[in-house]
């Protein structure tokens, strides 16, 4: 059976997202500089973050998100936008978009088709992994999303990319979730990130 997991990068204080997020600056204040580990502005990508880059999508068979990472809006539908990554997203995959509002299946090219969820994260996770077959759940964010599968006991692994960035607002990652027991599996640490894996341990 596939498993659910997320991977995320997350600032020192553990912000995953910076201030004031708007269409025009979607990750806000700051958030780009959470990144550079995977997509650097200059000189060489370290050995361990490409290494660690190129795991990132790797074994995923359908993704869950929730609304805010495919659109920055809160009402109903603007059915021109098609997200934020163009025609062909990064998923080649089926992609579940937690909402409250309902809207038809929005297939792209690459093999990503958006599917729009609109009865609560549970739903969400067992229609993404009937979508896999064997292979992994993503829970590609935001941080709601990932606090509300902690919350559920739905998560089973944990890959966190800490930057040495201080954002000191905006989408704390780590609120609100219950007290899920982690086991850390695996750390790998570069000049500009650490990347950790923990095991969400269940009683």
């Amino acid at each position: 059976m596939s498993r659910v997991t997320a991977q995320l990068s997350v600032s020192l204080d553990g912000y995953l997202a910076g201030p004031n997020q708007s269409l025009e600056n979607p990750i806000g204040v700051g958030g780009l500089g959470l990144h550079t580990w995977a997509f650097p502005a200059q000189g060489a990508q370290h050995e361990v973050d490409a290494a660690v880059a190129a795991e990132v999508m790797s074994g995923l068979g359908a993704f869950v998100m929730g609304r805010n990472m495919f659109d920055s809006g809160r009402g109903p539908w603007d059915l021109s936008w098609r997200g934020w990554w163009g025609d062909d997203p990064p998923y080649h995959a089926p992609v579940f978009v937690l909402t409250h509002r309902p809207r038809e299946p929005l297939v792209m090219k690459g093999g990503t088709t958006f599917h729009f969820v609109t009865n609560g994260v549970e739903s969400a996770v067992q229609q993404a992994r009937e979508a896999a077959g064997d292979l992994d759940v993503g829970i590609a964010g935001g941080a709601s999303v990932v606090r509300q599968a902690l919350r559920a006991g739905l998560l089973e692994e944990l890959h966190l990319h800490v930057v040495p960035v201080l954002l000191g607002a905006g989408e704390r990652l780590l609120d609100d979730v219950g007290e899920p027991a982690l086991e850390q599996v695996e750390v790998r640490s570069s000049p500009v990130a650490i990347h950790v894996r923990y095991r969400v341990v269940r009683a």
